[in-house]
C-alpha cells in the first residue's frame, strides 16, 4: 500500500467542501491532478471512498469510516511538524546538563540566566554530580551536555575549553598567611590541612602535582564536599585548597582566598559532548551560551 500525504489532503478537502472545484483551491492542485490523487488513494485502499454523480458527491460507507481517521492522521502530522519547527526555532523543547558541583553552584547560574533570557521556553534539567559522573552521563547519553574538567584524549567525546582553573589557598579570617599576596604551598602545608577524600579528581590531581615537587599532604580532616571544606576553614579548623571557580562560594562561607604557587596547579574546565551524536537544537543553543559566557 502506497498512500501519500497529498492524497489524504485531497480526500479531506473534497469531503469538507463537497466540491472538486473548491477542493482544488484548498490543496493547490488542478482538477485533473486532484482527481488522480483521489483515484490513486482509492486504488491503494482497495475500493471507492466517494460516490459521484453529475449533481451530487457523497461518501461511501467505507469513505465515512475512513474520513475521521484521515483527519486525525493529518492533524497528528501537522502537530508533529509544528512541534519540530518550534524545537528547531528554540520556541519549545528541553535540555539536560550535568555539571560538577563547583561549577554548578558558582558559575552555572549565570549561564542559565543568559540561556533563559535568550530561550525562555526551553525547559532545563541540571544534574549536580561529581566530575567523574559528568563524563559518564554524557558518554552514556543520559545528558547531551556536561561541564567538567578536560577528560583527556577520548574517541567518543568532544571537549570545548571554557577557562583554565587555577587552584587557590583557602584560609580562615585573621590567618597569618593573609599578609602575603600569593601563598606558597610549602608554607600552607605547615598548617592543619582539610581536603577532599580520594578518589576525587581534585584530590588526585593535587596529590600528583605535589608529588612531582617532593611534597605530600598529610590531612587532618577529609570530606566529600567543597562546601564543607569552606565552612570548616571559616571555623578555624585548618586551611585548604580549592579550584578558583569556588572563590565566591568560599567567601560566602566566611573563608578568605589567596593565589597559590610553587607549584601552580591548574586544570581546564570546559563543555563535554558526544562526538558521533548530533546535538538537539536546544543543546546547541546551551553550548553556544556557555562558550560565550565564559
Amino acid at each position: 500500500m502506497n498512500i501519500s500525504i497529498k492524497q489524504l489532503r485531497a480526500f479531506v478537502a473534497v469531503v469538507k467542501t463537497r466540491s472538486f472545484t473548491e477542493a482544488c483551491a484548498l490543496v493547490h492542485l488542478s482538477q485533473p491532478a486532484l482527481s488522480v490523487a483521489i483515484k490513486n488513494l482509492e486504488e491503494g485502499l482497495g475500493g471507492p471512498l466517494l460516490s459521484r454523480t453529475t449533481r451530487t458527491l457523497s461518501l461511501t460507507p467505507e469513505g465515512e469510516a475512513f474520513y475521521p481517521r484521515a483527519q486525525r492522521l493529518l492533524a497528528d502530522l501537522d502537530e508533529a511538524c509544528d512541534e519540530m519547527h518550534s524545537r528547531f526555532s528554540l520556541f519549545r523543547g528541553k535540555v539536560a546538563i550535568a555539571s560538577m558541583p563547583s561549577f554548578a553552584s558558582n558559575q552555572l547560574p549565570t549561564a542559565i540566566r543568559n540561556f533563559r533570557d535568550k530561550y525562555p521556553h526551553i525547559n532545563m534539567t541540571v544534574h549536580d554530580v561529581i566530575a567523574e559522573d559528568v563524563v559518564d552521563m554524557v558518554r552514556d547519553g543520559r545528558v547531551e551536555v556536561g561541564v567538567s574538567f578536560d577528560p583527556g584524549d577520548t574517541e567518543d567525546l568532544l571537549f570545548h575549553s571554557l577557562f583554565d582553573d587555577r587552584f587557590i589557598a583557602v584560609l580562615p579570617q585573621q590567618h597569618a598567611l593573609l599578609s602575603q599576596t600569593i601563598v606558597q604551598w610549602e608554607a600552607l602545608l605547615q598548617d592543619d590541612f582539610i581536603i577532599l577524600q580520594r578518589p576525587s579528581n581534585i584530590r588526585l590531581l593535587v596529590d600528583r602535582m605535589l608529588e612531582k615537587q617532593g611534597m605530600t599532604i598529610v590531612p587532618q580532616f577529609e570530606t566529600h564536599q567543597l562546601a564543607t571544606i569552606g565552612r570548616m576553614v571559616a571555623t578555624g579548623l585548618g586551611v585548604s585548597v580549592v579550584p578558583s571557580l569556588c572563590l565566591g562560594q568560599m567567601t560566602e562561607l566566611g573563608a578568605v582566598c589567596r593565589p597559590l604557587e610553587a607549584p601552580v596547579i591548574s586544570r581546564q574546565v570546559g563543555v563535554i559532548t558526544r562526538r558521533r551524536y548530533p546535538l538537539s537544537a536546544a543543546a546547541k543553543g546551551l553550548v553556544d551560551v556557555l562558550l560565550t559566557t565564559y
